[in-house]
């Protein structure tokens, strides 16, 4: 993929609005001024927007810290350390992303909001389009409508759509802590046919012992084709997990493979 520098330190990021006191650099962040790579825009006192022409637009909620970490004719790449953002992306997928301290949040062509706190946790809320959270080989996908938990001690938790009930919600969170069975069990429980994006996640998730629960729960809730055999669900198999994903009428899953493989380490 052709990957064409800006000139030293540019990024095409601008300063459209700022409401209250923000620092960018060493100095006050004042409108109409251009952001550089590894410069730190610091919200303590104030919000800012920022907006890239051919990118998108992020306003920084007070007591954010952002910076540009990376930035390319091909990718932009921000860091969010702490704090609150809301990006509307209209780049092409795959060229926005964000890192905080627990997961890599790479645009496949949305809007959200993006929360991390000061121990480096976070929470994605998703308006449009669709989102992935990356960590240490682990992947959350997460489309409009839905949220997930990020945590440095486990990275991206597991998505949810958010009119989720409240005690499935919690159960979920406990789950992502511990892996505790009871709490899975609590999960598919409450679960209902929507949920089925929460519970694919989990037949990989799940300890060996469960899988078998939550695919039957699964199968319940979406019609599978005939080629998806319990067995080879429960072994991971990846055409059964696809045809799995694909039976959610979300999207197809050699959409989402072309976002990882555009994206491996």
């Amino acid at each position: 993929q052709l990957r064409v520098a800006m000139p030293l330190g540019e990024t095409p990021w601008q300063v459209i609005a700022v409401e209250g006191n923000a620092r960018l650099g060493g100095g006050a962040a004042e409108r109409a001024a251009k952001l550089r790579t590894g410069q730190h825009l610091r919200t303590d006192g104030g919000k800012v927007t920022l907006e890239a022409d051919e990118i998108g637009r992020i306003e920084v909620a007070a007591g954010s810290e952002l910076r540009v970490t990376e930035s390319t004719a091909a990718k932009q790449t921000l860091s969010l350390r702490r704090g609150l953002i809301h990006a509307l992306i209209w780049a092409p997928p795959r060229r926005f992303v964000v890192d905080t301290p627990s997961a890599r949040t790479i645009d496949l062509g949305c809007e959200y909001t993006l929360f991390v706190d000061d121990d480096g946790d976070g929470l994605i809320r998703v308006k449009t389009g669709w989102v992935a959270f990356q960590f240490d080989g682990r992947d959350s996908f997460i489309p409009a409508g839905a949220a997930c938990r990020t945590t440095r001690r486990g990275g991206p938790g597991t998505p949810y759509f958010e009119e989720a009930s409240q005690e499935l919600r919690r159960a979920l969170a406990a789950f992502d802590a511990s892996g505790n069975g009871g709490d899975l069990k609590q999960v598919l429980a409450e679960a209902r046919p929507r949920d089925g994006l929460t519970l694919w996640h989990l037949l990989t998730r799940a300890a060996e012992a469960d899988r078998g629960l939550v695919f039957d729960r699964f199968a319940t809730f979406v019609a599978l084709p005939a080629e998806v055999t319990r067995e080879g669900v429960l072994a991971k198999d990846r055409r059964m997990l696809d045809l799995c994903w694909n039976a959610l009428n979300l999207e197809n899953a050699e959409w989402w493979r072309e976002w990882k493989r555009a994206w491996q380490p």
